[in-house]
């Protein structure tokens, strides 16, 4: 079913739209593993779209579009590895749209391992890719906290070298 989705780096112009799937995402599947004072402690709004923009400086991010419209996008610190973002539409998952965007960007990472802080909800996709749990945490946000775990992945293609 991922014939249709094609895979563009990111752009300025996409902030706006990626702030608004990151908000509805959150609101929509996130809530199946975190209470509604947690959903509204980690996004309250969608992000202003100067400073989304300004979070995904210095990364490398993607962006996966459908027919026109954003239904996916995930940032990576290449020299450090840490997968900041990763999100799908809440009507575009089980696609395949998470894998390609994750592909894309180990594929990119120039670190000897990548690493992640995954949400309750995520952390099924990345241990199937292969991360491994190292840590479970709760972060405050907005007086809130949540869990979520440090998950890691060493890269194979680096390692064979």
């Amino acid at each position: 079913m991922t014939d249709s989705i094609t895979l563009q780096p990111y752009r300025e112009e996409d902030s706006a739209a990626l702030a608004v799937l990151f908000y509805k995402t959150v609101r929509r599947v996130n809530i199946k593993d975190y209470t509604p004072a947690q959903v509204q402690a980690w996004a309250p709004a969608p992000p202003d779209p100067d400073v989304w923009h300004r979070s995904f400086a210095g990364h490398l991010a993607w962006v996966a579009w459908q027919a026109g419209e954003a239904v996916g996008f995930g940032d990576l610190d290449p020299e450090t590895g840490y997968l900041d973002r990763l999100y799908v539409r809440w009507d575009k998952q089980g696609l395949g749209i998470g894998s390609m965007l994750c592909d894309r960007l180990e594929q990119n990472c120039t670190a000897a391992m990548v690493y992640t802080y995954a949400s309750i909800t995520a952390q099924p996709f990345f241990a199937h890719r292969g991360y491994q749990l190292i840590f479970r945490q709760q972060v405050e946000r907005r007086g809130v906290l949540l869990e979520n775990a440090r998950m890691e992945k060493e890269r194979l293609e680096r390692t064979k070298k």
